[in-house]
């Protein structure tokens, strides 16, 4: 039996793809073997204050000798060397995707999370990355040896077909995740506001505590153009209305600077729905092409043109919706996700 303390910051019910990919492996990793206990760090990750930092250093003093720590991103990569080079016990880093390519950060203050990242990388024994473009660019950009990395790829829970709004006239938009600068929300309005003469309805599911400059900038764009009757912020929702929000969706959109991965857009393929996202990071790749219309990050134009012809052709509907729909039957689950990183626990083990 293999013991293992996961190291992650802040409250793990927080509704986000990085703890609910936390919260998955948490509650396999006993069937696999493992004695697995939660390490609750300080909520104040990536950017710790001082007495954080002391509590993290406590937390991994009182570690066994025969512990394996395993680690997530949001706080590894913000924690400074002195700290993680006294931790006694094998360390793998899980990394959702690099702090320091958060959008909306201070050139400063990303190119120190990316300078802290490489060098806390620098400690792990193995890596655990939840996309091939996120091992990519630790390769190329942290210098992390690629056999040190492996990939597990977030599981998808298998899910019915979308009904979507049926027979009506209006489309309904949907759109999940946390509302912070990364998501490009503002961007998603400016493109739908000059289609304001079609017939849609977008429905915006995420946290709005994340980062409330971005939630105040969201609101302030969806009332300059006037669409707060079109536009619809529910703030973060249970799992059983999020399932209602998608299987009554006819569009799924993402409209994101960046992502690590983007779990959300699995969840849409679950339910063959057709999606409009960006080419940001993971995401041009966690959607086939023929189950998407993807455009540049930050591009209002070429968003635009993509929701209108969504919009308005059903046939293009249909095609993308169906392939999404084939795709999603490869999909990993989470007893894939759970098998690959208890193998790499079990490489590491004392």
């Amino acid at each position: 039996m293999v013991d293992v303390a996961f190291a992650i910051p802040g409250d793990l019910k927080t509704p986000t793809g990085g703890y609910a990919y936390d919260r998955e492996i948490l509650a396999r990793l006993p069937n696999l073997g493992f004695r697995v206990r939660h390490l609750q760090l300080p909520g104040g990750y990536p950017e710790p204050s001082s007495d954080d930092l002391a509590r993290t250093r406590a937390l991994f003093a009182e570690l066994a000798p025969k512990d394996v720590l395993l680690v997530d991103g949001l706080a590894f990569g913000a924690m400074p060397e002195e700290i993680i080079r006294d931790v006694r016990v094998p360390i793998i880093a899980l990394v959702h995707h690099p702090l320091g390519y958060e959008p909306g950060l201070p050139e400063e203050r990303a190119e120190q999370l990316i300078a802290s990242e490489r060098a806390a990388l620098k400690f792990a024994r193995r890596v655990i990355v939840t996309s091939p473009f996120t091992k990519r660019l630790l390769t190329q950009e942290f210098e992390v040896p690629p056999d040190l990395i492996t990939v597990a790829m977030p599981g998808t829970a298998p899910a019915e077909r979308a009904s979507g709004s049926g027979d009506g006239q209006e489309i309904k938009l949907l759109s999940v995740g946390s509302i912070t600068p990364r998501k490009g929300y503002p961007i998603l309005v400016q493109a739908l506001a000059p289609l304001s003469g079609l017939d849609w309805r977008l429905t915006i599911v995420g946290p709005q505590d994340r980062d409330r400059a971005a939630f105040a900038e969201l609101q302030a764009a969806i009332a300059r153009h006037k669409l707060d009757d079109r536009i619809e912020l529910t703030g973060a929702l249970d799992r059983q209305r999020i399932a209602e929000a998608y299987a009554g969706a006819d569009v799924f959109v993402l409209p994101s600077l960046f992502e690590g991965f983007g779990m959300v857009l699995t969840e849409a393929m679950a339910r063959g729905l057709p999606i409009v996202c960006t080419t940001g990071g993971a995401a041009a790749e966690t959607v086939p092409d023929d189950a998407a219309l993807k455009v540049p990050p930050g591009a209002v134009e070429p968003l635009r043109e993509a929701l209108r012809q969504v919009i308005c052709d059903a046939d293009l509907r249909r095609r993308l919706a169906d392939a999404s729909w084939r795709a999603a039957q490869q999909l990993p689950r989470w007893e894939e996700t759970a098998h690959r990183i208890a193998a790499v626990i079990r490489e590491v083990a004392p």
